[in-house]
């Protein structure tokens, strides 16, 4: 298997989010407020949605509760992504690229948002792990689906910088894919290791937060709680390995 093989899903995704802005943009200016209003509300529920399905993936660790685990996660993350300034610093790199490429308008809130949806959640993480040790693309081309449909939407609610998020996509899936190899020995099934499970629903829960966002009921700062990805592994193998989980654990 080739590293193309390894990463065609993401390929094929950078691609969808490609095409889906550049219709969004082509209708940007000629749909009414109102038309463009309504579909990002269609966008921000489906976004809620699926990051309360997600958000479930919690409720399958069952030792130790991943729900604890995820929220001691969030917490900890979201303390963390204040303390690095991790909202501040994702603005100051989309506006960098705004003012690279003369974007104009809501660059940043294009690029930030866009972003967080097309890399946060179970079909990043699961279908770029499938794709890098099979070479199985289906979950991403599903995920291609998604976003592209999604891109339309923000694109001609947010304008060009939705575009410069298909760079994103292109580094942080291909990076997931390219890397699964090296896991390969450590890493159980994707769909059921219960680290994969707490990453999809501590993901979840921030995808429910930018549906929120998206739906212009509250700002969230979503980009602060990213700490939480890594956290809720690092917590889960913390707590599993300690001797006292161990003790309480055995019959």
């Amino acid at each position: 298997m080739t590293p193309l093989d390894q990463v065609s899903g993401t390929l094929w995704n950078v691609v969808a989010v490609v095409v889906g802005t550049s219709l969004g943009l082509a209708l940007r200016g000629r749909l009414e407020a109102r038309f463009t209003g309504v579909l990002m509300q269609a966008v921000g529920l489906v976004t809620v949605l699926i990051g309360l399905q997600n958000a479930a993936d919690l409720g399958a660790v069952r030792s130790p509760p991943g729900l604890i685990i995820g929220l001691v996660a969030l917490a900890l993350g979201a303390v963390l992504g204040e303390a690095w300034r991790l909202e501040a610093r994702l603005d100051a790199l989309g506006e960098a690229i705004k003012r690279r490429f003369r974007g104009q308008g809501r660059f940043t809130e294009g690029f930030v948002a866009a972003s967080l949806l097309f890399c946060v959640g179970p079909l990043t993480i699961v279908g770029s792990i499938q794709n890098g040790l099979i070479g199985d693309d289906a979950f991403l081309l599903l995920k291609s689906t998604l976003d592209g449909i999604a891109a339309i939407a923000l694109a001609a609610t947010f304008g060009v910088g939705v575009m410069a998020s298909a760079l994103v996509v292109l580094v942080y899936q291909g990076s997931l894919s390219l890397g699964a190899g090296l896991v390969a020995g450590v890493l159980g099934d994707p769909v059921t290791d219960p680290r994969v499970l707490l990453v999809n629903g501590v993901g979840g829960l921030m995808i429910v937060g930018l549906g929120i966002t998206l739906l212009e009921l509250r700002r969230m700062s979503v980009a602060s709680m990213l700490p939480a990805l890594v956290l809720v592994v690092v917590l889960y193998e913390v707590v599993t390995r300690s001797p006292l989980t161990r003790v309480l654990g055995s019959p």
